[in-house]
């Protein structure tokens, strides 16, 4: 006797991804890292402000803003190193308390004492650089790691978006409220990066395989809480940051391409940073052009990043590094005598390219690094990078003034197409990962 089979029941279409901003946990993250970055945008530009009220003097403003790019640069290896010892999300809290706390000081200060000033500046700037590496490794926390590079690509959103829409925000307030007000107005902005984000830990059950020691021990066994157990003795401050550097160095592609990644910053971007302005007014004779390129650098970023939320490329690292080189666009636009349009347009292919860069490179950081030392890596990201472009800034000027603006803009190009190129050659670049079993 047989039976008739029962007939398969056909499978449902599985539902579309859930939008990354509609997860709660994300959602408060995402809402304290944008906080963040508006803070940190919005400063320069109050105090600038200050500067046209004659609150604040010019000389002032450059000492002020100095202060908070050295203790941005002195926090943010601390910050790290904390980072990975203690809970991210106290980091993030304690940081941001302080650089919430520095608001008050500079509104106290401004017009009556540079030192307080300059005091507060270093103690946000401290905030702020603590911040960075503890909000990277908390995102690989709350984010499973098939949603991270959507997640990275929604923070870069916020990000570019703040940058587009802030000045005209802020300039509509500073018609309404005068610059004590608004640096209170930042300090407001520093406790919503303080209080938004939750507790993390979302995503440590599904995270990246954890690295075995050569003891034996599980070196990702608190990734969650980026501390160590409590019978295994604590290393000083200086042996688990360099801790952190072998982690970095384990990684080839991520070596590469962070000398790709200084290299435009500290050249490429310098370099357009002192040019741009000169030629705008020399060579067109407005200052549209200036305004025109930055406003579509942002809008281009902007693309960049909607585009990368969910493009996955065949080789990752690859197309990240050729979108690092595209910044070299933007210089080589500049030694040319073209029309402004094409100036317009090498700006807004190198916003795309950076961005094609950036959500890549954080996800691939969240992903490959060693979880119990992601913040330590990530603080050396933001301290070479960002450390290294001040140089660049103080050199730019006098090359100019000595070999003249086109020869040191094409050198500057050039170094942007050739050294993400070398990087692309380095082992793992491809795919900025590692070989399975390595």
């Amino acid at each position: 006797m047989t039976t008739t089979p029962a007939p398969a029941t056909a499978k449902s279409p599985s539902p579309p991804p859930r939008s990354i901003l509609l997860d709660p946990a994300f959602l408060r993250l995402w809402a304290g890292t944008t906080a963040s970055g508006l803070a940190t945008w919005a400063l320069p530009f109050v105090l600038g402000l200050a500067v046209l009220h004659r609150d604040l003097g010019a000389a002032g403003l450059g000492l002020v803003l100095a202060a908070r790019t050295v203790g941005f640069l002195a926090a943010v290896a601390v910050g790290g190193v904390l980072a990975d010892r203690h809970a991210r999300r106290a980091v993030v809290l304690w940081s941001a308390l302080a650089a919430a706390a520095a608001a008050p000081l500079l509104a106290a200060g401004l017009g009556r004492s540079l030192a307080l000033m300059t005091f507060a500046a270093a103690l946000a700037g401290a905030g702020q650089g603590a911040c960075r590496p503890a909000f990277q490794a908390l995102t690989a926390e709350t984010v499973e790691p098939g949603r991270r590079q959507q997640a990275n690509a929604a923070m870069t959103l916020a990000v570019r978006g703040s940058t587009l829409a802030g000045p005209a925000l802020t300039a509509l307030l500073a018609a309404f409220l005068d610059v004590r007000t608004l640096l209170l107005g930042i300090g407001a902005l520093w406790l919503v990066a303080a209080l938004a984000p939750g507790k993390g830990g979302v995503a440590a059950d599904t995270a990246e395989p954890r690295t075995e020691q050569a003891d034996g021990s599980d070196a990702g066994s608190d990734a969650a809480s980026g501390s160590s157990a409590s019978d295994v003795p604590r290393a000083g401050f200086r042996s688990e940051f360099l801790e952190g550097i072998r982690e970095a160095r384990r990684h080839p592609w991520f070596l590469g391409g962070l000398a790709a990644l200084v290299a435009v910053i500290a050249l490429g971007y310098s370099a357009t940073s002192v040019a741009l302005p000169l030629i705008s007014r020399d060579r067109y004779g407005s200052e549209w052009v200036l305004a025109a390129a930055m406003t579509a650098y942002t809008v281009g970023a902007l693309g960049g990043a909607l585009v990368i939320a969910r493009w996955r490329p065949r080789s990752p690292g690859w197309a990240a590094l050729a979108g690092l080189g595209a910044y070299g666009v933007a210089p080589l636009s500049l030694t040319l005598p073209v029309h402004p349009a094409v100036v317009v347009a090498a700006y807004a292919v190198a916003g795309i390219g950076i961005e094609l860069f950036n959500v890549p490179w954080f996800t691939a950081t969240q992903r490959e690094v060693a979880p119990d030392k992601l913040a330590r890596v990530s603080s050396l990201d933001f301290l070479v990078s960002y450390g290294l472009a001040p140089v660049g800034l103080a050199l730019i000027a006098p090359a100019i003034g000595r070999f003249g603006v086109a020869p040191v803009l094409a050198v500057c190009a050039a170094a942007c197409f050739l050294v993400p190129a070398a990087a692309a050659l380095v082992p793992t670049a491809r795919h900025f990962a590692r070989p399975p079993g390595r």
